[in-house]
């Protein structure tokens, strides 16, 4: 009734049947309703299509600079939504990115672990959060990289609005018709496996177990096969090399 998908619903199910057969068992309550309850059909598995370097740099040309820095935080870090948000500057080390802590968005979740990681750290990316710093009037150690126009954490009503807003903008001006920010994750993992990365750097790098991401990735990973591996710096390199050049003609 409140929108939630399908794997909520059936999550939610499953977790009240556990407590109210657990009542049950102790006399509390005469049967488990939850047994009489049909279970919701799990949706079924879509194949991921990770977006190309070229396509990344003309979302990030079409975005303010906070808004394009984001954005190559989500595609060349692979961080969920949440975790991106609650970056403080203190994250950003030499060689990687520290992911310690999330902001609940409501994003669908593809791990059941809060340990923290750490995260490659691209040097295309590092430039553009190095820029991000000095438009900021290089803010403390401490202070969050993407705050709310209060200073403030970002609440899920101002996440849902940049979504809704500013990111489907830059989805169009990319000359796609749908995406979500949570997707980005795709995009760097395509970039490692076109690197030539195993199943087990990604995972490590995504936040996830191994079997997810073959799973996940399978398809890409057969794509990639054949075909000569790509530095991850060269290819977003030329990606803006060429959105720029195209950009540089147009206007």
């Amino acid at each position: 009734a409140a929108g939630y998908g399908r794997v909520s619903v059936r999550y939610a199910v499953t977790l009240l049947g556990a407590i109210l057969q657990r009542a049950f068992e102790n006399g509390q309550i005469q049967s488990n309703p939850a047994r009489a309850v049909r279970k919701a059909s799990l949706p079924r598995r879509t194949e991921v299509r990770p977006l190309a370097p070229a396509t990344i740099e003309r979302m990030r040309s079409a975005s303010s600079p906070r808004d394009g820095t984001l954005i190559s935080v989500l595609a060349y870090a692979g961080l969920r939504p949440g975790e991106a948000l609650a970056l403080q500057w203190r994250d950003i080390r030499d060689q990687t990115v520290l992911v310690e802590r999330a902001i609940s968005l409501g994003e669908e979740k593809d791990t059941k672990t809060a340990a923290h990681r750490t995260v490659r750290l691209l040097e295309p990316l590092a430039a553009d959060l190095r820029e991000w710093r000095l438009r900021s009037g290089r803010p403390s150690e401490n202070s969050l990289i993407f705050p709310s126009a209060a200073g403030t954490p970002w609440t899920l009503a101002a996440y849902q609005s940049w979504r809704r807003r500013t990111f489907k903008r830059a989805i169009e001006a990319a000359g796609l018709e749908h995406g979500r920010p949570y997707d980005l994750r795709h995009s760097f993992a395509s970039l490692l496996l076109h690197e030539g990365r195993s199943v087990i750097y990604v995972a490590r790098q995504l936040g996830h177990d191994a079997r997810l991401t073959l799973s996940t990735y399978g398809h890409v990973m057969d794509e990639f096969e054949d075909t000569p591996r790509v530095d991850v710096h060269t290819a977003i390199a030329e990606a803006r090399a060429a959105v720029q050049k195209s950009s540089a003609a147009t206007s």
